[in-house]
């Protein structure tokens, strides 16, 4: 699957903390700094090198940059992660989630997967928010992605939608977003018209 979440932590300097999965290097440059960025995979430092072939380049440059990289991170479990548990964040991104390439984007059986993902990460996601922190999911809207129901995901683990904003890519200079899995899992894909969904935790009285 594809596991791309950026966390951002405000610190006591009022800057952001930030823990990415993989569009870290892209922000780390638009920063100008990585030295409070921490970023994470879902695959180990190996596997991450011999499946992508800028993995290693990018992976150098963030440590330039001062960025801690933690592997191993899974999406649906990371509020449980050591490194992780107990730790609150401003903002936490997940970029164009996917639960790999199983049956075809129209089986209802994929789109299941792909919400199982979704749900999992918007989840554990909520567990780490600070009071006023936001949870954006960065996602296609053409059909058959629209039928995921990103809005109805996050209303059923207690999150609501603040506002919702287009995502281009050309926005990103040196942003390459891959397949991640099957056979072409470092070939890239069109993302089309795609928004960034953004939501934020739901009061007591309003779950």
């Amino acid at each position: 699957m594809r596991n791309q979440v950026t966390l951002w932590m405000r610190n006591q300097m009022n800057n952001f903390n930030k823990l990415l999965m993989m569009e870290s290097v892209c922000l780390a440059k638009a920063f100008g700094s990585a030295a409070n960025m921490i970023a994470t995979s879902l695959d180990s430092r190996e596997m991450l090198t011999k499946k992508y072939s800028s993995a290693n380049s990018n992976l150098i440059e963030l440590e330039k940059r001062g960025c801690t990289i933690v592997h191993g991170v899974d999406a649906n479990t990371m509020s449980h992660h050591p490194l992780l548990r107990g730790k609150s964040f401003d903002r936490i991104i997940f970029n164009f989630p996917h639960a790999g390439f199983f049956f075809r984007e129209h089986d209802s059986l994929q789109i299941g997967m792909h919400q199982t993902l979704v749900r999992g990460f918007l989840s554990s996601a909520r567990n780490m928010l600070k009071e006023k922190g936001e949870v954006h999911v960065t996602h296609k809207i053409a059909d058959p992605f629209d039928r995921w129901e990103i809005e109805k995901l996050a209303t059923e683990v207690g999150l609501f939608l603040v506002g919702k904003a287009w995502f281009y890519k050309s926005d990103y200079p040196g942003y390459e977003n891959k397949r991640g899995s099957g056979h072409k899992f470092n070939k890239g894909f069109p993302v089309g018209l795609c928004m960034t969904f953004k939501f934020a935790k739901a009061s007591e009285n309003e779950q």
